[in-house]
């Protein structure tokens, strides 16, 4: 069957590439047994890709099980899946068959795949790679021949990286990917679904169909919708409902779009890493900056250089610049030196600087002459008098003030000094 059958039997409209694509996909897929993951923002259409598979397969006849698992309690989803012994848990007063069970030769519809407990993926796993799979409660082993359609809006590759959804699944569940494209990349799709939507919705409500001007059309085209086809038909209702008039024009519309405004702002992009990737950058970013200043010090200094020894190498004060900012230049680095983007940053830096400091070791020179000071009381006692006689003239009496002694102790210290 072609592809514009099978819109019409789906209900499915549009005529965009991507939606083209997804659905020729399903159709490729659906004889075989293969395991099928739908992947789409949240509503996009996702639900209609699993009935296509499931009505053009020779399971067609089998039964066909869509289960929501975001919609069912972590702590009773085993026992939805696989079904449970009586009185395995509070409440068991019954055996009951799991999905997997009643779906035997059928097709299950796994919907928000990615919403499974870790539990819950390890029993999926076992039942997509041997068919095998146990009630809650029982130690039997049963077995079951289910075709596994899964569909999810999360971005499960990241996902596994942070330890949510298991690998060996993904991959299991991935061996067909069908992609179903978000509605801002079928804007030749959004006035047909909007037409769609809006007679039918007159059907409903027995009343004539809701028009747009050609500026609110212009709108409705460029709106990024993130609730995606869902979205577009609750407008289309609101509309349908609320306006008096049939005729509506942009500034009508935009009222039902309260965040057109943000829409058109650029997107923000996730940052992939956290505070580690964000730290590294920085300390990149201040390296490059200390490797560019040095650099710029250095350009400098052989710039001046060059000056002082071309205005007046004659000059004596010119010679003694010349060597002064020469020996400047010689003790650091080279200047034409350049870090290695092949290399890390800091690595460079360090040795450059580690560097630096050794040659500095070995050219630094003691030219400093070291006096060595006399610490005998005896000296230090006969040092302050001369200075206290000298300072008053050679008299006494104002000398023994100064000092803080008697005249009489004095004049003993001076003949105990011998001081003339």
């Amino acid at each position: 069957m072609d592809v514009q059958r099978v819109k019409q039997r789906f209900g499915i409209i549009g005529n965009s590439e991507g939606l083209n694509r997804a659905i020729d996909i399903a159709l490729q897929v659906a004889p075989t047994d293969l395991s099928v993951l739908i992947t789409g923002e949240s509503g996009v259409g996702k639900e209609a890709f699993p009935q296509i598979i499931h009505q053009f397969s020779s399971r067609k006849h089998g039964q066909y099980i869509a289960v929501n698992c975001g919609a069912i309690p972590e702590g009773t989803i085993d026992s939805e899946l696989f079904g449970h012994e009586k009185g395995s848990f509070t409440g068991a007063h019954d055996s009951r068959k799991g999905y997997f069970e009643v779906a035997n030769g059928g097709t299950i519809f796994l919907d928000e795949v990615a919403e499974l407990p870790l539990s819950t993926q390890v029993r999926l796993l076992r039942v997509l790679e041997s068919g095998e799979f146990i009630r809650v409660g029982s130690s039997k082993v049963q077995k079951t021949d289910v075709r596994v359609i899964a569909a999810t809006n999360v971005d499960i590759p990241k996902s596994v990286k942070e330890n949510k959804f298991r690998e060996d699944l993904f991959y299991r569940l991935n061996t067909v990917p069908v992609s179903i494209p978000p509605l801002r990349e079928r804007k030749d799709d959004i006035l047909l679904l909007f037409r769609k939507f809006a007679v039918d919705f007159a059907e409903r409500y027995r009343m004539p169909a809701v028009n747009l001007n050609d500026d609110a059309k212009e709108i409705l085209i460029n709106y990024r919708w993130p609730g995606n086809i869902r979205q577009l038909k609750n407008v289309t209702e609101q509309l349908s409902i609320i306006e008096q008039s049939r005729d509506i024009d942009e500034l009508t519309l935009t009222t039902y779009l309260p965040d057109y405004n943000e829409s058109k702002l650029p997107a923000l992009i996730e940052r992939e890493s956290a505070d580690q990737n964000t730290f590294t950058t920085e300390r990149e970013i201040l390296y490059k900056i200390l490797f560019d200043m040095k650099n710029d010090m250095n350009d400098l200094k052989k710039l001046v250089l060059e000056i002082i020894q071309k205005g007046g190498a004659d000059s004596e004060v010119h010679e003694n610049n010349a060597q002064l900012i020469q020996k400047l230049y010689d003790d650091n680095d080279d200047p034409n030196v350049n870090y290695d983007k092949h290399k890390p940053l800091q690595q460079q830096y360090e040795i450059k600087t580690n560097d630096h400091r050794n040659h500095h070791h070995h050219n630094i020179q003691d030219t400093e002459e070291i006096i060595e000071e006399s610490l005998s009381l005896v000296e230090k006692e006969k040092e302050l008098i001369l200075k206290a006689l000298d300072k008053h003239n050679g008299k006494r009496k104002y000398a023994a003030e100064e000092l803080g002694i008697s005249e009489r102790t004095l004049y003993r210290k001076i003949k105990e000094y011998d001081i003339e």
